[in-house]
């Protein structure tokens, strides 16, 4: 029988904003040397608990022990002291200074009590702490001239000079390349190596059963359940986390695919993709599978006129096309839905409104000139209502809106112009599983009306979960195509790698 006494346990936490609940009566345990992943959907509580734990906010009711003796964690720097450390999400340093600074920033070593800072002794305290995890950082470089990777070592250094006995993760990996990932992950070890626990809050199903030892469910605010990662598998998971199985999240129809509608014939970009020819049939999903650098992104970036080709060429409805930009292939009924919403897809400070109506503009304008505001608010009440965005209102600014609800503008502003042909490169990239199911329902339901759908994903289950038909990259050539009765996670990967 275990005894050790956990080195943190939550009990009883409520907590609402505006009288909605958020989370209620929910429960956690933390062991030593231990990684605990919280897992639900968005808006489940995960991160509001942590916060709660971190001194962000403060919880409506409920009591947090440490090593067995109840604490009161009133801020953020009480909870430091007390040896919590949170890394957040959104990294936030301070970019001009450099990387000793920031490690250190606030608890300066000085010279006596002079207050003057010691900055040789910050440079090898700081130069310790990497040699001790192993960061090839370097003190004096700017925060700003870091790469996202190599700011979160920063961060995690400086959570570990906080002599912490556990370190708060919150979606760690949401801007990391699959290399920076496995970094990542090597340094977790690290840290378990060293004593130090990690709470990892995440919503993607691989990492969490790549890196956890146990897991907790939350689902809309309310403790579910916590087993050792033995004892789940991906399905159990999904449905603690929303409450229906794994394969009711891929409501696939049969649907007999029509004419090829585009037809990609010895498209080559010099060092990034070479003679690849790719036919798409209306009403068929063509999934595009291949591993991190294979072309994907950059092929169908191409075929929408964001990249131009170096030879090869585009045809839509068997017509030979120029696409020299968005526009034109707007023109010819083609919308991409980008791999990254807040950088290429939306406008982030604009309104719900105003990103919807953005890509049709002249449909709610009077000459081309005057907008029609009233028509143009009609239609995006119907596609708030149709896509079940959850916005306060219209005019709700998309930035503050979570993942899942900004990846449902996108859709709604792109299938407001009706286009034909639909590219969704990584549709479900950084959003909870029960979004990634009505996003699924969409695409599905797309095909049965007669669009060409492309899926370019790095996520096997929803290439194999969605598509017809899959080809595969590696290195920018088309190396293997399956139809949907030929395909498997194995012969993909096996194609993926070149083999």
């Amino acid at each position: 029988m275990n005894t050790e006494v956990p080195i943190l346990k939550m009990e009883h936490i409520s907590k609402s904003f505006g009288g909605v609940p958020v989370l209620i009566d929910v429960n956690f345990e933390l062991s030593r040397s231990q990684v605990h992943a919280v897992t639900g959907e968005n808006g489940a509580g995960k991160s509001t608990l942590m916060k709660i734990l971190a001194g962000v906010h403060h919880a409506d009711s409920g009591r947090i022990l440490l090593n067995g003796n109840e604490v009161n964690v009133r801020s953020p720097k009480s909870a430091i002291s007390m040896g919590i450390a949170m890394i957040q999400q959104e990294l936030n340093p301070v970019r001009e200074m450099t990387v000793s600074e920031n490690i250190f920033l606030g608890k300066e070593p000085c010279f006596g009590s002079t207050g003057v800072v010691n900055r040789n002794k910050q440079r090898q305290l700081a130069r310790n702490l990497f040699q001790t995890l192993d960061f090839p950082l370097d003190p004096d470089a700017k925060m700003g001239s870091l790469s996202v990777a190599e700011m979160q070592m920063a961060e995690i250094a400086k959570a570990v000079s906080y002599n912490s006995s556990f370190i708060i993760m919150d979606e760690p990996t949401s801007a990391l390349s699959g290399r920076e990932v496995e970094k990542l992950f090597k340094i977790i070890d690290s840290l378990k190596s060293r004593d130090i626990a990690v709470i990892y809050i995440s919503h993607k199903l691989d990492e969490i059963f790549r890196i956890a030892d146990v897991i907790t469910v939350l689902r809309d605010g309310k403790y579910i359940e916590t087993r050792p990662v033995s004892e789940f598998d991906h399905n159990t998971l999904v449905r603690l986390m929303v409450g229906r199985e794994i394969h009711e999240m891929f409501p696939k129809t049969n649907v007999s695919a029509g004419p090829i509608t585009v037809a990609v014939e010895g498209l080559t970009k010099a060092g990034v993709f070479t003679d690849v020819n790719v036919q798409a049939h209306r009403g068929e999903v063509l999934g595009i599978a291949g591993l991190m650098g294979a072309g994907r992104t950059e092929l169908v970036e191409t075929i929408f006129g964001l990249r131009q080709a170096d030879a090869g060429t585009v045809r839509v409805n068997g017509v030979e096309l120029k696409i020299k930009s968005p526009a034109d292939a707007m023109e010819h009924g083609i919308a991409l839905i980008t791999d990254d919403r807040k950088l290429k897809g939306l406008n982030l400070t604009a309104s719900v409104r105003d990103n919807i109506t953005l890509v049709n503009l002249k449909s709610y304008s009077r000459y081309g000139q005057i907008l029609r505001l009233k028509k143009e608010n009609e239609v995006v009440d119907t596609e708030i209502e149709k896509f079940r965005i959850k916005t306060r209102n219209r005019y709700q600014p998309v930035g503050t809106l979570s993942g899942g609800t900004q990846q449902k503008v996108i859709l709604s502003k792109w299938l407001l112009a009706n286009p034909d042909i639909i590219i969704f490169d990584e549709p479900t990239r950084g959003i909870d599983v029960g979004a990634k199911a009505e996003i699924y329902g969409i695409i599905s339901n797309l095909a049965q009306h007669g669009k060409t759908i492309v899926v370019v994903s790095s996520e096997m289950q929803e290439i194999i979960g969605l598509s017809d038909r899959v080809i595969v990259l590696y290195h920018g050539r088309v190396t293997a195509e399956f139809q949907r009765n030929e395909f498997d996670q194995e012969s993909i990967i096996r194609a993926a790698m070149g083999k």
